[in-house]
């Protein structure tokens, strides 16, 4: 009995190691799998059978160079084998996105959030009216789809699904796995934590010692993530509370309903109420228009007095937040993203000057700071890894089905 638990186990794990090269390094040959997961060829034949009977796995001939000699065979993921659907979650819309299993775009689109109503009962009404329409445009059926990949800001509770706290509902929960009980797998990740996810799969693999690298997310929030990237290629990666951590005893009110949060001086309305002179007792405005932002820019570029300095007291915050990370963590590259990277010119002067006030930076020299504008693909590659890699491990403790077999 404790052998045939052994074999098995043993066999989960060659699985695994085949799955997870495949889907870090794309279509790859038998003897490129052999050598990238260091298992026996007849092993890796074995696997590879095994996943291609059970339709997760397909074969696809490569003309030799010359075009002489036998093709070269390759094993890659067979994208239709199933579907997952991600969701992302912000301030002014929820976007929908259709994968397959290969990780490629099916289908996307946006639905404006109903500011009118902002109850949590009408979020819920909305995402399954989403959901649904994102299986009707594509016609397909809820059983074809492995997971529904969910993210918001704020603060999650991954283990239940639960978004405990976000700038978009506040202290209303939403228990995502209850809600959504009719799908098959429904999961919840801090936003930036995808951010970093993505960049640690974009970054120079680590060699030896273990690399970090850190994703500030500007915009109506301040977040962070924080990737470690190891040698084996795993990507560890956490979300520390970055924006609501307390900054300065100044009086103004975050989101959160605490007071001298970083994103109340850094957020797109802590920007606004400074570069207007509103108390720093007014509630937050729960949304800033982007059109809005552009205009204090456009003020703050034309030497405006006000406007300027409600940018570089964002940076100041931003800077001094980013020290306090690297005195805890380390020095390591920041990669800054979001739709608050239009304002960089304006945040970079506070910036700097928040950093140089922290002795790692001091004794260690200025991070490197790097802008990546485009957030919604970060978040996407990040929803689409961690996806397909959770249901991969889960292929690999299971025995694939035949196509046309039942359980």
């Amino acid at each position: 009995m404790l052998t045939r638990s052994s074999t098995e186990l043993v066999r989960q794990q060659n699985s695994a190691l085949v799955l997870a090269a495949l889907r870090r390094q794309g279509a790859l040959s038998h003897t490129e799998l052999s050598a990238r997961t260091g298992l026996a060829s007849a092993t890796v034949s074995a696997i590879t059978a095994e996943l291609e009977r059970g339709g997760v796995l397909e074969r696809q001939e490569q003309a030799s160079a010359g075009g002489r000699g036998r093709p070269r065979v390759l094993f890659r993921q067979k994208r239709d084998y199933g579907h997952i659907l991600t969701v992302r979650i912000s301030s002014d819309a929820v976007q929908y996105s259709l994968a397959d299993y290969a990780g490629m775009l099916i289908d996307r689109f946006e639905e404006p959030r109903q500011h009118a109503d902002p109850s949590t009962a009408h979020f819920i009404d909305a995402l399954r009216a989403g959901l649904a329409k994102t299986l009707q445009r594509s016609r397909l059926d809820r059983a074809r789809v492995l997971e529904v990949s969910i993210s918001s800001k704020g603060i999650v509770d991954p283990a239940s699904a639960t978004l405990v706290w976000s700038p978009v509902f506040g202290l209303d929960e939403i228990d995502f796995a209850g809600v959504l009980g009719e799908w098959r797998s429904v999961t919840l990740s801090n936003e930036t934590l995808l951010v970093a996810h993505a960049l640690g799969l974009r970054a120079e693999p680590a060699s030896g010692l273990t690399r970090r690298l850190a994703a500030l997310s500007l915009g109506h929030s301040v977040g962070l993530g924080i990737a470690n990237l190891h040698a084996t290629g795993e990507i560890e990666v956490s979300a520390p509370n970055f924006g609501h951590m307390l900054h300065a005893a100044d009086g103004k009110v975050c989101r959160c309903g605490a007071q001298g949060c970083i994103e109340a001086s850094a957020g797109f309305y802590g920007i606004l109420r400074t570069a207007f002179e509103v108390p720093p007792d007014t509630i937050p405005a729960k949304f800033v228009p982007l059109a809005e932002m552009e205009k204090i820019a456009q003020r703050a570029r034309q030497g405006h007095r006000m406007s300027e300095y409600a940018f570089r007291q964002a940076g100041l915050a931003l800077g001094q937040g980013l020290s306090r990370v690297l005195s805890l963590y380390g020095s390591m590259p920041v990669t800054i993203t979001g739709p608050g990277t239009r304002f960089l010119d304006l945040l970079s002067r506070g910036l700097e000057e928040g950093l140089r006030q922290s002795q790692q930076v001091r004794l260690n020299g200025m991070p490197e700071i790097s802008m990546v504008p485009e957030e919604a693909t970060l978040v996407f590659e990040g929803h689409v890894d961690r996806a397909l890699t959770r249901i991969d491990r889960l292929l690999a403790s299971e025995r694939p089905l035949a196509e046309g077999e039942t359980a």
